[in-house]
């Protein structure tokens, strides 16, 4: 199991009480609170200490913060990665001006640093969790979203999960996945 598995694993098992008060934090960097520091370092430091591995605190404040706003279910399959995801929310409009709309909010996401991507994977969280609650899928593969982060930050040298991906950026990834989603 890798150290991602393992941080996403503790943060699924969190209570509903610590995913509210993770709800709170929206938007916070991870020192304007003290309670949210004491959950996430709660999560965090137990793994860092065994592994060096374990990914580093800016994309793991962040997913923690959205998976405590969007607790959709861990699903590790393929298909239910985010941007294949954001990719079948746009096939289900079905006018072009709102298609464009939605295409543009993705095109946001793949130009905005790290450090301030949280309202546009916000925007698409609440779309993906309205699919799972329609039945349109299962969940959100939070490990790979959280791998993808991580190269987002410090780019294609990180290790993954699949090698093939250590080469690539994960934006033209992204990109990839969510245009052949988005025109099935």
């Amino acid at each position: 199991m890798t150290a991602t598995e393992d941080f996403i694993n503790t943060l699924t098992r969190l209570k509903e009480g610590d995913l509210g008060l993770l709800r709170t934090h929206a938007g916070q960097g991870l020192d304007e609170s003290v309670n949210g520091f004491d959950i996430f370092t709660g999560l965090w430091w137990p793994l860092r200490k065994d592994n060096v591995r374990t990914p580093e605190r800016q994309s793991a404040w962040l997913v923690t913060k959205l998976y405590g706003a969007f607790p959709v279910a861990d699903v590790r399959d393929q298909g239910v990665e985010l941007a294949k995801l954001i990719g079948r929310l746009e096939k289900r409009l079905r006018e072009e001006s709102q298609r464009q709309r939605f295409r543009a909010r993705f095109d946001a996401i793949l130009q905005t640093p790290l450090a301030k991507l949280e309202p546009h994977l916000s925007w698409a969280l609440s779309g993906i969790r309205e699919a799972v609650a329609e039945g349109h899928t299962r969940g959100l593969d939070w490990v790979r979203l959280l791998d993808d982060l991580r190269l987002w930050v410090r780019g294609p040298d990180v290790q993954d999960r699949e090698p093939t991906r250590r080469n690539r950026n994960v934006r033209y990834i992204w990109a990839e996945q969510y245009y052949l989603e988005s025109t099935k």
